[in-house]
């Protein structure tokens, strides 16, 4: 028996110390020391944990154990700066202690340990470690057809046909989230389809719970507001109606009893044509209510969307927080307001929504996006945590707090994220793209954490440890998401991407007929004047739904911060910055840089030859590629056509011209890859 599992191991470690990108970053280091275990539960989740410390088979061969346990993982401890599902790790080279409160921060703590250690920290004391957000979830926007929405690294992992069909390998996908401490996944779309909620349908979600619950993480499903109607035959969906109510009670227990720790529902309403409340001349806060008491005496929780927008005229950046606001105070104690970190939609870059730190008496939480709709899709290169630090750390000037206080100083707090997974062998369709998915879960654990610090974990267990290599890759990732905002979206532009697919830009898309504000040229307001959207109080006065000094900072285009001028004012083409340069100047410079930028991450990542395994090298080197190129497309595209209202030089010969811009919307290669 022992020396079928030596030979077993012999012929598994060089597998081990592969760069393992369809295992994401669970390629922990091999444990050196023989420990003897001792475990102080027997459970699906210790049983777990267990299997992640598998590899110390030294164990097995040891002469003589000692008698004492040398690696102890307990869930009963009485340690008083642990709290929820946190833990606390004291390690040195042949003693290792790990405690929590519960089976579940055993399991956090065992996968912060073997982080640590396989980022070469060994030697580990009085180290404590609680999660900030009680729900860190993944909201995948999966259909029940099998195709993704966003989604760029193949079919969904949940679903195929009309079924639940989930990956073979999901317990990879459950251990990804555990390591990263997120508890939580939504597994559809939330431009939800009815019969998710059939009894047919809900049994196969009971076989996901049941995957997924050994690691901690509940399932949530997002629901159709008019299911009562499209699914159980009534006449109305109104959430006043007597039968609706006791429809949503009885669907509630029907699903309680199916998977006893479910937990709760999300709802997209009343926007992009999706029926809710207001159909029935009802409130956000009655639909949210209605199925809040429902989910109640199980414990479930309502996550209410507030990205509403509707063809009734006025600034659309400003609807949620019209809409909203009159409601604040008005929602049941299980019901929490997600709200996007922006206020249109997951662009480049936006400020953050005036919602957070003005609604003080409803919970509110935040909608991050992972798959990268707006960012060049699973091709470009773009590590989304400096973001997201960007936004958790602004300050509201709401009593001092900045937007992450606002979404933990209440008592039910949440942090959300749209997935980026799909059935592709590498999970998100490139390798590099799996560093959002682990930053979301490290900064949903702890927002405190730098994104210096995050990159380089992710580095040292996916990539490479080799120091120097290290140094350059996180430089690159550091680096990334400016270049993209610069190539795409200077200075406060937003939505010049094609329209209906998001890819490319299409800052001339004008299609008659159709929804003025679906179109880019709402957005950006190019003219011989000037360019971009007025926001200030002479123009759509958005900028009064932000506290002061914030108020008065963004409605002066001198004070307004340069990254945000273009979202809050329309300037003329001569408009003159502080360092000198005119607005036609700072644009064209943007746009150069950001170009600039790829073709230096190009020649960094040739420079790591030999140091990261050579499919990963081969990938990055074909994906910078393709993102030099489109990167060139942007910055040609959008400063040409701009060029036709400035009537101003362009000082450089663009690699494509206007046509070929607009002709490459419309290439094969681009009906081909809409299909993957």
């Amino acid at each position: 028996m022992i020396f079928r599992r030596l030979l077993l191991l012999l012929t598994l470690l060089p597998l081990l110390s592969a760069a393992q990108t369809d295992k994401l970053w669970l390629d922990f280091k091999t444990l050196e020391e023989p420990f003897v275990f001792s475990f102080s539960s027997k459970n699906a989740t210790f049983e777990a944990l267990k299997k992640e410390l598998y590899w110390d088979i030294p164990n097995f061969y040891t002469a003589k154990k000692p008698e004492k346990a040398s690696f102890l993982v307990v869930d009963n401890s009485q340690n008083s700066a642990i709290s929820g599902d946190g833990f606390a790790i004291n390690a040195d080279e042949k003693n290792v202690k790990i405690e929590a409160k519960t089976s579940a921060g055993a399991l956090y703590g065992v996968y912060e340990y073997l982080r640590l250690y396989s980022c070469g920290q060994k030697v580990i004391k009085d180290y404590v470690s609680n999660p900030a957000y009680q729900i860190r979830i993944l909201n995948h926007w999966d259909n029940p057809d099998g195709s993704v929405e966003r989604g760029y690294a193949g079919k969904s992992i949940w679903f195929d046909g009309e079924k639940v069909k989930f990956r073979e390998d999901i317990e990879t996908y459950a251990r990804a989230n555990a390591s990263i401490g997120i508890n939580a996944t939504v597994i559809d779309n939330v431009n939800a389809d009815p019969k998710i909620l059939s009894t047919e349908m809900l049994q196969g979600v009971k076989t996901i719970a049941e995957k997924l619950r050994p690691y901690n993480i509940k399932v949530y499903l997002a629901v159709n507001f008019s299911s009562p109607a499209a699914l159980g035959g009534l006449k109305t969906s109104d959430p006043l109606d007597k039968d609706v109510i006791d429809w949503w009670t009885k669907k509630c227990k029907e699903i309680y009893t199916l998977i006893p720790d479910f937990g709760g529902f999300l709802v997209k309403a009343n926007s992009e044509g999706l029926p809710g409340p207001m159909d029935f001349g009802r409130t956000h806060a009655d639909g949210a209510n209605m199925l809040a008491k429902a989910l109640k005496p199980y414990g479930g929780i309502v996550m209410w969307r507030a990205f509403v927008y509707n063809p009734q005229g006025g600034d659309r950046a400003k609807q949620a927080y019209d809409e909203f606001m009159p409601l604040d105070g008005k929602f049941d104690d299980n019901v929490i307001i997600q709200i996007k970190n922006g206020p249109i939609d997951f662009q480049p870059r936006e400020p953050f929504s005036p919602l957070f730190g003005a609604m003080k008496n409803t919970q509110i939480m935040a909608e991050l996006q992972i798959t990268q709709e707006y960012l060049g899709y699973s091709d470009h290169l773009c590590f989304l945590s400096t973001m997201w630090k960007e936004f958790l750390d602004y300050p509201t000037f709401h009593n001092g707090k900045t937007v992450k206080e606002t979404t933990l100083n209440q008592k039910l707090t949440a942090f959300s994220a749209v997935a980026n997974t799909g059935t592709m062998k590498n999970w998100c369709g490139y390798v590099m793209a799996q560093s959002n998915w682990y930053a979301f879960g490290r900064l949903a654990w702890n927002p405190d954490l730098t994104s210096q610090q995050i990159a380089n974990e992710w580095i040292n267990l996916t990539l490479t440890t080799d120091k120097e290599a290290v140094k350059k890759i996180e430089n690159i990732m550091l680096r990334s998401r400016e270049a993209v905002v610069d190539y795409m979206t200077p200075l406060g532009l937003h939505h010049l991407m094609g329209w209906s697919d998001h890819w490319g830009p299409e800052p001339w898309c004008d299609i008659p007929g159709a929804r003025e504000d679906w179109m880019p040229r709402y957005y950006h307001k190019a003219a011989a004047d000037g360019l971009g959207f007025d926001r200030s109080s002479k123009g759509s006065n958005a900028v009064e739904q932000y506290q002061e000094p914030l108020k008065s900072m963004y409605d002066n285009p001198k004070l307004c911060p340069k990254e945000f001028v273009l979202w809050f004012h329309h300037l003329p083409w001569d408009y003159t910055f502080d360092n000198g340069n005119t607005l036609w100047d700072e644009l064209l410079y943007h746009y150069t840089k950001g170009v600039k930028e790829v073709e230096d991450f190009q020649k960094i990542w040739a420079g790591l030859k030999g140091t990261v395994k050579e499919p990963v090298f081969n990938e990055v080197t074909e994906k910078l590629k393709v993102q030099l190129d489109e990167a060139q497309w942007w910055r040609d595209g959008c400063v040409q056509y701009f060029q036709t209202f400035s009537k101003m030089d362009i000082p450089f010969k663009p690699k494509y011209t206007l046509e070929e811009c607009k002709a490459k919307l419309r290439t094969k290669a681009y009906v081909e890859r809409q299909k993957d």
